[in-house]
């Protein structure tokens, strides 16, 4: 697919941050600081900490700040400018997304990835521009943190998370290292979710030196030559296939289980304000009987990115081909399938990510007292028990964890869950670009909630400490001493 070309960078970018901090003006924004300050045994509480600063993590920071928390910090254990996917283990060559998306520019205009392109570059371009390049995505978020001064901290890695009171205490290592204190925790982690990779049974045991997961630093230079498996028909399938043909690979097999590609994505079809809004708050058994449907019918890839695989002479793609098991076998791998046993160097295992929280040594604290769709809130007569849906979190209002043992950890009412592993609550708000920005406003008004309520005798005595008079007591006459004397004629 071609993609328009984009002429030099224009001075504009200075005009649109103008506009935008005007915007920010007639809308008083951000909104003063309302959140009375805390301290613990002498030491400062933070309102809120954001774990990850992808573009969930910014759009999530960025309403916190706007709303008027601002006793805020997000930490990234990437670098500058490599938070997310984007630039990582994307290896798409643009967005799915059409460019029209508002994504997390939070109903601020200016915000926009639109306005931030047409500024520097033109309307004609933009009309011109097909799909966004991914890694002119990233330039974006990096502007979008930049312009609104977010108090992002790379380098910083969290590696557990306990109670302390009524907090929360997460240990931090990297940049900065101890101990922070927080009312409020939020986990923008991504894709991963609170799990890490899903892996097949089947590559257990298998030398890691013979495949990586898709979501893996993956040497691509080192294919070259090699003859290469890849798992699944999904979007990161072809894009991993296409990297590695494209890196000089010998021959690449996608071994898709499915008899036939899927083709049609059900839920971009119908997505509309209705589906953003209202899917959290549809009966249970309709928002399992939603996405159990899409499992079902799967999400096809982009056409642009099968057709970068297809174009390929040495790119085959095996229908109707289940893996049975994996072998090393004299220095490659021998891979039994339902089609025969394969003969590949490196497997690349496009298998997606796991609601299984249980392995991640930072929630170690916290795993065992999650309650997940398996624990009550699914009935057998909501549909199929999908082992990835019933391992889901079942969350509150704000994207809170409940707890499997009422009382066992209560600290989880104050740790959200603003990640892909809240899509069967909450919808696809909290991962997507489309939605990110609805999804950030209803995590930060129950957060916001939550720190009134719990603050409220301190409002309450501001309320009558409150003494700056409005009238000065010059704005009118005391006409009574008068009608007592007419009175009394």
């Amino acid at each position: 697919m071609k993609h328009a070309p984009i002429p030099p960078m224009s001075p504009g970018l200075a005009t649109l941050e103008a506009q935008l901090a005007q915007d920010l003006d007639f809308l008083e924004l951000p909104a003063k600081s309302w959140v009375p300050e805390r301290m613990y045994d002498g030491v400062p509480v933070r309102d809120v900490v954001v774990i990850g600063a992808g573009m969930c993590g910014l759009a999530a920071t960025a309403k916190l700040m706007l709303t008027g928390i601002n006793n805020v910090v997000a930490y990234d254990a990437a670098p500058a400018g490599l938070e997310g996917p984007w630039v990582t283990f994307a290896r798409m060559q643009t967005l799915r997304s059409p460019k029209t998306l508002h994504g997390p520019s939070l109903g601020l205009p200016q915000l926009t990835f639109r306005a931030w392109f047409t500024a520097q570059w033109g309307v004609e371009a933009w009309q011109l521009l097909d799909k966004i390049p991914k890694c002119q995505w990233m330039d974006y978020l990096v502007w979008y943190r930049k312009v609104l001064a977010l108090p992002v901290r790379n380098g910083v890695r969290m590696t557990g998370v306990m109670p302390a009171g009524d907090l929360i205490a997460i240990d931090i290592e990297g940049a900065e290292t101890g101990r922070v204190l927080t009312r409020h925790l939020v986990l923008a982690t991504g894709r991963s979710g609170l799990g890490g990779f899903a892996v097949p049974d089947f590559l257990i045991g298998i030398d890691r030196a013979y495949w990586a997961h898709s979501a893996d630093d993956i040497d691509f230079n080192a294919l070259k030559g090699k003859r290469v498996a890849v798992i699944g028909a999904g979007a990161s399938s072809m894009d991993n296939a296409a990297t590695a043909l494209e890196a000089g690979a010998g021959s690449v097999g996608l071994l898709i289980r499915r008899k036939e590609m899927p083709r049609i994505n059900k839920m971009t079809g119908i997505g509309s304000l209705g589906v953003v809004l209202g899917m959290h708050q549809l009966p249970d058994a309709w928002k399992w009987k939603f996405v159990d449907y899409t499992a079902l019918t799967q999400t096809p890839p982009p056409r642009s990115s099968t057709l970068r695989v297809s174009r390929h002479v040495n790119a085959r793609f095996f229908l109707d081909c289940g893996i049975i098991a994996v072998k090393e076998n004299a220095g490659e791998l021998l891979i039994e399938t339902t089609q025969g046993p394969m003969r590949y160097d490196f497997l690349i295992a496009a298998t997606g990510f796991s609601n299984d929280f249980n392995g991640r040594p930072e929630f170690a604290s916290l795993a065992p007292h999650i309650r997940s769709w398996k624990d009550g809130r699914y009935t057998p007569e909501m549909g199929p028990p999908r082992v990835g849906m019933l391992e889901a979190p079942d969350l509150g209002p704000a994207f809170e964890f409940r707890e499997r043992i009422p009382g066992s950890c209560p600290m989880l009412s104050h740790i959200h869950c603003f990640n892909d592993a809240a899509m069967l609550t909450h919808g696809k708000v909290s991962g997507d670009i489309p939605a990110v920005s609805a999804g950030a406003d209803r995590l930060v008004r129950g957060i916001a909630g939550s720190l009134y309520a719990e603050d409220v005798e301190t409002h309450f005595a501001n309320l009558i400490a409150y003494d700056t008079p409005e009238l000065l007591g010059d704005e009118w006459i005391d006409s009574t001493p008068l009608l007592q004397k007419e009175t009394a004629l």
